[in-house]
């Protein structure tokens, strides 16, 4: 379910501030209830977006305010939803509220990391970066450390040269460097793919353009929207969130022409497949990584199946698999192969065909070790292209793992397990149209002067 935002009620700071006064006074609510709440809401949000399969490893940075506080709860809840969440919290509130809330997670074995600790880059090491350093009450430019910190989340929002996956953004309530009201004044403020506003949206949230903005906190009684003429949209079943102004398929569609595509396209196949990667992500699509993967044998006959894309770095696209496989033999005795990407609500379609090569065992491992535990089992048991007994010796096998290592030490990636890179040799952008009238954006690679150009033709 989803919401018209035109129709959202958007309150200004000192509005926030007196609702906030009234929940803890003649409401009877206590900081900590709206704290978990307003926490669980922000965890649920990220977990209806994006699956802990592909956005695992989730570094929460939590500001010394009560924001922070709801970003200590969030990762709670992600931890108990399969993420792997690390704290950022380098001005520790002595109030025991706050000192509980790290207590619980330390519990969980979370790690806590110092500002110095973190990695320089941080698109390298996180899926997911959880901003929840400022709320509706700050006020003023960021002190250190968090001006660096904020510094270091809009470096990450940069696709590098590589066209690594960079980590989403979620800001909670407020996305940090934003005026509460007027949104962002400067080009210090952070720009987050999701928004979790709480209570109700704060006036700045007029000016997010991301394409995941949520409503969570599921608490405020009539009496206070009553006083303050709220328009707030329902929450679905029992969830703890509501989607507000979700770009729909159409919206996006409508942006698309013949015209426009053939005018826009861009001289680097990679960056016209990261813009039509993007926007299959805004339009909601189900899944736009998955892509269909065409090997052949030495003898040319063959064989497609569907594969997730795991990212688009070192001039290629990677995915993994067994190296027992099917698709790995035909690979070792043909290495050129496919991709085909479909994303039928947009009517588009990518095809790419290159050479095949293997990653190094150190991309595989660090690929392997940012998987959640359970799903780290699967690669060890898999006997892919193998004849079984049956579905119970698999799941024999997985128990037995499980219990092997359920001390919480580290399982070994297999050797028969790993990483493959596709490097491109030609792509072929194709978008549909009514009239039947497709257009085909093609490139194909040219060595020049040691140097790989693109030429690019309109079909």
């Amino acid at each position: 379910m989803e919401k018209d935002p035109e129709c959202i009620s958007y309150l200004t700071q000192q509005q926030a501030v007196e609702i906030d006064a009234l929940l803890m006074g003649p409401s009877g609510f206590s900081i900590d209830q709206l704290m978990e709440l307003a926490g669980l809401s922000v965890a649920s949000a990220i977990a209806e977006v994006y699956r802990s399969t592909e956005y695992n490893r989730v570094l929460v940075i939590c500001g010394p305010g009560n924001n922070g506080g709801d970003g200590l709860v969030a990762a709670r809840h992600l931890h108990h939803f399969g993420y792997k969440p690390y704290i950022c919290y380098p001005k520790r509130t002595p109030k025991p509220l706050y000192t509980g809330l790290v207590t619980q997670l330390e519990s969980l074995s979370v790690p806590f990391l110092p500002v110095e600790g973190l990695p320089q880059e941080l698109s390298n090491d996180f899926d997911i970066l959880v901003d929840a350093i400022f709320g509706f009450s700050f006020n003023g430019m960021p002190r250190p450390p968090f001006d660096g910190l904020i510094y270091g989340l809009l470096s990450a929002r940069k696709h590098d040269q590589t066209f690594q996956r960079s980590p989403v953004i979620v800001s909670v309530d407020i996305p940090s460097g934003w005026h509460v009201e007027k949104g962002a004044v400067n080009s210090e403020g952070i720009t987050p793919e999701m928004l979790v506003s709480l209570t109700a949206p704060k006036l700045c949230a007029k000016m997010f353009c991301g394409p995941h903005h949520f409503l969570g906190g599921r608490f405020v009684p009539p009496s206070i929207v009553d006083k303050f003429k709220l328009q707030l949209p329902p929450y679905p079943g029992t969830s703890m969130c509501v989607r507000i102004g979700k770009p729909s398929q159409a919206d996006v569609q409508a942006q698309i022409s013949l015209k426009n595509v053939e005018k826009h396209g861009e001289a680097d196949p990679f960056v016209q497949f990261q813009k039509w990667f993007d926007d299959a992500v805004a339009a909601g699509l189900k899944e736009p990584n998955s892509m269909a993967l065409s090997t052949a044998s030495k003898d040319g006959k063959p064989s497609s199946r569907m594969v997730q894309l795991k990212g688009i770095h070192g001039e290629g696209f990677v995915w993994c698999s067994n190296y027992g496989s099917r698709k790995a033999q035909e690979i070792s005795e043909n290495p050129h192969a496919s991709l085909l990407f479909y994303w039928s609500g947009l009517n588009r379609q990518v095809r790419v065909e290159g050479f095949v090569q293997k990653v190094s065992d150190e991309e595989s491992e660090q690929y392997f070790r940012s998987r959640p535990r359970e799903i780290q089992i699967g690669p060890a048991v898999s006997e892919q292209s193998n004849v079984i007994p049956g579905r119970q010796f698999l799941h024999q096998k997985y128990k037995e793992i499980e219990e092997k290592y359920s001390d919480g030490s580290m399982i070994p990636r297999p050797e028969h397990w790993g990483g493959y890179r596709l490097i491109p040799e030609y792509f072929e952008f194709w978008q549909g149209d009514e009239s039947q009238v497709h257009l085909r954006l093609s490139y194909v690679a040219e060595e020049i002067d040691g140097k790989i150009s693109w030429r690019r033709t309109v079909k």
